[in-house]
Formats: C-alpha cells, structure tokens, sequence
C-alpha cells in the first residue's frame, strides 16, 4: 500500500479577480478552491517542464543540424522560445 504525501499547508495572496475565477471554478467542479489551485498549479508546473523539454530538445536539434537552412530555422525557434515573438 502506497504512502499518501505530505501536504503543506501554504498561504498565497490572490488579486481579487484571479480568485473570483477560481471560486467560479470550484462551484463549477463542485470541489474546493484549495483542489481547485492545487490542480492549476500541477498543470502549471507540468506545462513548465513540457515547455523546457521542447526548448532542449530545439537546441539539441540546432546543435547537432548540419543543413544551413535547418539550422537557421531552429535558431529561430529558439529565439521565439528565449525571447518570444
């Protein structure tokens, strides 16, 4: 049987409308705001690490392209990435 983690408990300051929409939210899902918050910043994190992961693998791509035109392409795309559009 597996070990259930460890919460901790934590306080964040919302603006006003940020925490309207996430009260809206939890109506919505019926469920607390706390589950509601929890589940945003699990997705967060998630689409960071995604994120990072594509930006690796760009760079590991434009490190090892020997096609000129693909490798201005990805230097590019990781321009975008680093510093957006």
């Amino acid at each position: 049987m597996g070990r259930a983690e460890k919460s901790v408990r934590q306080s964040v300051s919302l603006p006003a409308p940020v925490a309207r929409r996430v009260r809206a939210l939890a109506s919505a899902r019926r469920t607390s705001a706390s589950r509601v918050l929890v589940d945003l910043i699990e997705t967060g994190l998630a689409a960071k690490a995604t994120e990072k992961a594509h930006f690796l693998d760009v760079a590991r791509r434009f490190q090892q392209a020997t096609d000129p035109d693909e490798s201005e392409r990805l230097q590019e795309e990781l321009a975008r990435l680093t510093f957006g559009d």
